[in-house]
């Protein structure tokens, strides 16, 4: 491949303080978005990068009709039943976005109650925040966003004419995710952010009325704490929660009294979660109260705020995480994980026994599909593996069996050429992490095959083995496709989230890296030709084993990244600051500034270090990931490892989910996976003896 002159961001020394200690940061002008000379520097490295991939333009356009190939492209999603309606969502080939629509359970054609393509225009970002169908089912609540900067716009659609109903004259700008009808369809709920996008109120708007009118029906002052707004399955209750990263607190109010005071379930204990539902004549509780990690669950009164008046309905234990319950009118469905995999189970309210839905595959996702309704026999959950499309069943609870509603159809797609497993890594410490692995069934295990590892390892978030189309073109040219589920995430339960934060932060990217070497010891790859990718949070995981093993990976993809964290962590004004010191730290407590300081990726590149090669994007309007922090990355990257090939690519008028449209989306896979293969190729040549 041609070289070319890759641009340079000049230095501008800032120096930076925290709990006394200075820190110079040469590319701190970076984040003045306004400046022409940030965006001239960012369109300069995006003209960097389409040259640099120049010649994987024709591999690219063949990887996306390959990605197409694999996709029907004119699809219905499965049918739900909700009143006298049957929703469901239907894509259209040729169009980026979904339809929405439903059907009479009377008959009749299908009535289309959102176009998303039509409501998109020549927008180049479009995004459906929200859709709420008020009780009545004559109106459509539903917000959007053209900027990829997640405020969104708030409009109410009628649905009683029915197809392509007209716009209300409601519109209210700026806001945020969440809503909720009153019972008489007369009132909705929404939230609002402050400077710093943390939603922090719930305001009250009557239909046929100015914004300016609205009512404030809650604000959060405490800057750890989100708040969000919800109705109950059964339609009686409107819930008000606010949560830190570890502690929660929720009000309510009846649906059919909106304008009464909120009440409130259970007084805030720093320290103590608990989530709420309503279940027949009671809330449904679960929570971690009383140093229950793993949570249990409670019945609790609707007419007192005390827990003394709890009964616990199902014990703590310390290898079962309750992660949800679904309350019903006459059964609960928990959703628990247990030694890595998902888990879900059936307690009817008058059989106290717990009922587990079998599912097949050694390793597999499920999780709740879409249950509108709150007087039923049956549950709707989703299934999948990594050898299994997305697969819809409904459980009926007195027969206790599982019937397909619908399976996503996966063209030019044989689940028997493939198989799937689990490995378990040893850490640094002697604690075992689980890997999800797929390749094809032609494959050999024998230490020769390219690897593509994908990691996470933050916020209880697990990243859990489903299939995805698109990760066959690398199956099938041979590589094999690995998931990795370091501390950090949610895979193993609390605990598990617990000892890859804060102070053991470093737990996370260690338990990575023993990922990468187990595979390697098992022969599943060949040690020379090791992808890694992570995004966001696992973009800081990407940054961090860059620096942390260099030479384990051939190359990193690295997806609106989160690499400069203690400056980003010092500094209250960005969005996610404040309320995520639970999760990272806060350093203006020095040891805290110490821990972060050691494996911020941005702080810790080591000049004329051999790095890997590096793929970078960012997305310029993105509230979560500051644009910022992948640029000065690249800088200093830049500067310090010269020989070093790494490119940055920046969406200039999208956020965090990068590109909105579904082709857009495949163009962007397409790239990232030519990019891939050109990676391990030039590693494969680099290690052949001369």
């Amino acid at each position: 491949m041609p070289t070319f002159p890759s641009p340079q961001a000049p230095r501008h020394p800032t120096t930076l303080s925290a709990h006394g200690h200075d820190r110079q940061d040469d590319w701190f002008w970076l984040r003045d978005r306004d400046s022409p000379e940030v965006l001239a520097y960012l369109t300069a490295e995006n003209n960097y990068a389409q040259q640099r991939l120049a010649e994987a333009v024709p591999l690219q356009e063949t990887l996306f009709d390959e990605l197409r190939s694999h996709v029907q492209e004119d699809d219905v999603s499965e049918p739900v039943t909700w009143g006298s309606w049957i929703y469901s969502t239907r894509t259209v080939k040729g169009q980026e976005y979904a339809v929405h629509e439903r059907t009479s359970l009377a008959g009749g054609a299908p009535a289309i109650i959102l176009d998303e393509n039509l409501e998109a225009g020549d927008n180049d970002y479009f995004s459906v925040g929200d859709i709420a169908i008020d009780p009545r089912h004559n109106l459509m609540a539903y917000t959007t966003d053209v900027t990829g900067g997640e405020l969104y716009t708030l409009a109410i659609r009628d649905l009683a004419d029915g197809a392509n109903g007209q716009n209300l004259v409601d519109r209210i700008d700026n806001v945020y995710y969440s809503l909720a009808w009153s019972a008489d369809s007369r009132i909705l709920f929404y939230t609002r952010t402050d400077d710093a996008m943390r939603p922090h109120q719930v305001w009250r708007h009557e239909l046929g009325t100015d914004q300016e009118n609205d009512i404030l029906v809650y604000e959060e002052d405490d800057e750890r704490f989100d708040v969000g707004v919800g109705r109950s399955r059964s339609g009686k209750y409107i819930f008000i929660s606010a949560s830190s990263r570890i502690t929660s607190e929720v009000h309510f109010l009846l649906a059919s009294e909106p304008n009464h005071e909120l009440q409130r379930i259970a007084e805030r204990v720093d320290g103590v979660e608990y989530h709420v539902d309503h279940y027949r004549d009671q809330f449904v509780v679960w929570t971690n109260a009383g140093g229950c990690t793993n949570f249990e669950v409670y019945l609790a009164p609707t007419n007192r705020d005390s827990r003394s008046q709890w009964t616990k309905l199902i014990d703590h234990d310390p290898e079962v995480r309750i992660v949800n319950v679904s309350a019903f009118a006459n059964f609960l469905v928990l959703y628990e994980r247990v030694n890595g995999l998902e888990r879900l189970r059936v307690r009817h309210h008058n059989d106290a026994e717990l009922v587990t839905i079998d599912l097949p595959d050694p390793v597999y996702t499920a999780w709740p599909g879409s249950n509108r309704e709150y007087t039923t026999s049956t549950f709707r959950y989703l299934y999948s593996s990594l050898v299994c499309p997305r697969t819809a069943f409904d459980y009926d609870v007195a027969t206790r069996q599982s019937t397909v509603v619908k399976q996503q159809p996966v063209p030019n797609f044989d689940a028997s050429n493939y198989c799937t497993t689990r490995e378990w890594a040893r850490a640094l410490d002697g604690t075992l992490v689980p890997i999800s692995i797929v390749h094809r069934t032609d494959v050999a295990v024998d230490g020769t095959a390219p690897l593509f590892l994908y990691g996470y390892g933050s916020y209880e978030s697990s990243v859990d083995p489903a299939f995805s189309s698109d990760i066959l073109p690398l199956l099938d040219r041979g590589w094999i496709y690995a998931i990795a589920h370091p501390r950090g995430g949610g895979e193993m339960g609390r605990g598990w989230y617990e000892t890859g934060k804060l102070g053991y932060k470093m737990n996370t990217f260690t338990d990575f890296c023993a990922c990468a070497e187990h595979l390697i010891a098992k022969q599943f790859c060949d040690p020379t030709r090791i992808v890694a990718r992570g995004a966001s949070a696992g973009g800081l995981l990407m940054g961090a084993v860059a620096n942390l093993r260099p030479d384990l990976w051939s190359g990193i993809i690295a997806e609106v990244p989160f690499l400069d964290v203690v400056s980003t962590m010092s500094d209250a004004t960005i969005p996610l600051t404040v309320n995520e010191w639970e999760e990272w730290g806060n350093p203006t407590v020095e040891s805290d500034y110490w821990t972060m300081l050691a494996y911020s990726p941005y702080d810790n590149i080591a000049a004329g270090v051999s790095y890997p090669r590096l793929h970078i994007t960012a997305g310029l309007n993105d509230p979560r990931v500051q644009y910022w922090e992948p640029a000065k990355f690249t800088a200093k990257m830049r500067e310090l490892c010269p020989d070093v090939n790494v490119v940055l690519r920046t969406e200039m008028g999208a956020g965090h989910g990068g590109p909105s449209g579904r082709y857009e989306q495949w163009r962007e896979e397409a790239l990232l996976l030519a990019w891939t293969f050109d990676t391990a190729d030039a590693a494969r040549m680099q290690a052949k003896p001369k």
